[in-house]
This record gives structure tokens, sequence and C-alpha cells, in this order.
């Protein structure tokens, strides 16, 4: 599994993957990977040539800054669980790789679904998802 931590590179990788006709599917996370999140993994394993995970926990999607502090973070364990999981590439950026100096930010209203889930306990959740 080769890890990468930026856009640059990672669209060189995987456009050099789709030139040779691969295939390419994603599992977007913000890591502290778990059993549903490794079931989503196999799944694009199985389902695609080329399996690509992210983990990025996007202070975006908290509107409690103690939350994003708090969210647990075990880089080291995701690394072992996404190669034995049989992953490809595993994208890491920084948030400055993410959000980069003077890009224009859109905005998004997601009406009554951003009541439910975790647009309860996390008001702009969505939307910060959104933004990626």
């Amino acid at each position: 599994m080769k890890i990468v931590a930026t856009k640059k590179e990672l669209t060189a990788l995987l456009d050099a993957e789709r030139v040779q006709g691969k295939s390419i599917g994603l599992v977007p996370t913000m890591g502290a990977l778990h059993e549903g999140h490794l079931s989503l993994v196999e799944q694009a394993v199985k389902d695609y040539d080329i399996c690509v995970v992210s983990i990025f926990v996007n202070p975006k999607q908290f509107n409690n800054p103690q939350d994003l502090v708090t969210y647990p973070r075990q880089p080291e364990q995701d690394i072992q669980l996404l190669e034995k999981a049989g992953c490809n590439y595993l994208f890491m950026p920084t948030e400055e790789e993410v959000y980069e100096q003077g890009a224009v930010e859109r905005e998004f209203h997601f009406g009554p679904i951003a009541e439910v889930m975790e647009g309860i306990k996390r008001p702009g959740h969505f939307e910060g998802v959104a933004l990626l």
C-alpha cells in the first residue's frame, strides 16, 4: 500500500492506473477505522481494480472545537488494518492540502436531512462533508 499526502501525487498515480484501464473505488473516512469502514474497503477491493482510502479529520465537520480535539486518531493502527484489507493507496492529506489558501468555499444547505443522524450532534456536519 502506498501512502500519499498530496492531491498532485494522488492524481498522477490514479491517472496512471486509469490509462491502464483500471477501475478505482474510493472509501472516504476520518480514520479510527472500525468494522464498518473495513467492510467498505473489502467491498471496494472486490468491486474495483484499485482501492483508495482517504483519512482526513475534517475540521469543518465539527461545530464544537473540543469534539475535534478529542476525535480519535490512530494512524498506525489504521495503516495496518488497511494493508491487511488490501487497500492500494491511502490518501492522508493535511488540512492545508485540502483547503488551499485563497480557494473559494461553496455553501451547501441540506434542509431537514441536516437535522438527523450526525446533524443533531454536530450542526454544520453535512455542510462540512460537502466541501470536500
